[in-house]
């Protein structure tokens, strides 16, 4: 098996380098030997989110752990635009497609918020974490995004970095006439350094809508004529921003 054909793929914590062993956690030895049936001498592609993706042979694995020799390095490191994702939590399932998605779609950070609407303010980053970074394995990425710990919306708006736009989906504007004619947003949209924001099931409180409005490196988009699903808005968004300004263009 040529790991450059391979459709296994792991995200190793790196440094990674030609001639390297790399150690397995005993979930991804299991993976490997139990799931995919893969035994010593076998190839598979590894990647460890800054040097791109390599070759790497089997060494040993088990349902106990394993290692891998790092052989060569088969792509470069594709890092994606400065973007980030912020969105406020929703079910747990529908969370996991948000982060899966986003990951997918090129997001470099992915920051959970608390807003007034907010109908899930607990999150466990360690769990969505590991789905982004499933996420960069089945999608081909050579690249992880981070998962923040939730914060509250006022406080990220009070500490926003200087010079990074905020795009804020804003509900209200699907009734905008503009939509009448199926006109898009795409040409109002700031290059990177960015970020997107999503509100919750509920939309954003009056009281945020204002501060949003008012925020002088913000911009309001709508997302069409009809009121999206927030996880449907952040792959809409997401999509949106890659078109016009991301490495889709």
């Amino acid at each position: 098996m040529d790991g450059r054909d391979s459709r296994v793929r792991l995200h190793i914590a790196g440094p990674l380098a030609s001639g390297q062993p790399a150690e397995l956690t005993r979930d991804q030895a299991h993976y490997l030997s139990g799931v995919m049936r893969l035994a010593p001498g076998d190839t598979l592609t590894v990647f460890d989110g800054t040097s791109g993706a390599w070759r790497a042979r089997i060494e040993a694995a088990s349902k106990r752990g394993g290692t891998l020799t790092v052989e060569e390095r088969v792509a470069p490191q594709r890092t994606p635009p400065d973007l980030w994702l912020l969105f406020a939590p929703i079910k747990k399932a529908r969370t996991d497609f948000i982060v899966e998605k986003a990951c997918e779609l090129g997001a470099a950070r992915i920051l959970p918020v608390a807003t007034d609407h907010t109908n899930s303010e607990r999150i466990r980053r360690d769990r969505l974490q590991a789905h982004a970074v499933e996420a960069a394995e089945q999608c081909g990425g050579t690249y992880v995004p981070e998962v923040a710990e939730i914060a509250p919306l006022a406080r990220l708006l009070d500490d926003w970095p200087e010079g990074r736009a905020l795009v804020f989906c804003d509900e209200a504007l699907s009734d905008d006439p503009v939509w009448a004619d199926g006109a898009g947003q795409g040409g109002t949209l700031p290059p990177a350094p960015a970020a997107i924001l999503v509100g919750p099931e509920g939309g954003f409180s009056p009281a945020e809508r204002a501060r949003l409005r008012a925020h002088p490196q913000a911009t309001a988009i709508a997302l069409g004529p009809r009121i999206l699903r927030a996880d449907t808005a952040a792959v809409a968004a997401l999509t949106l921003w890659q078109a016009a300004r991301g490495d889709w263009t």
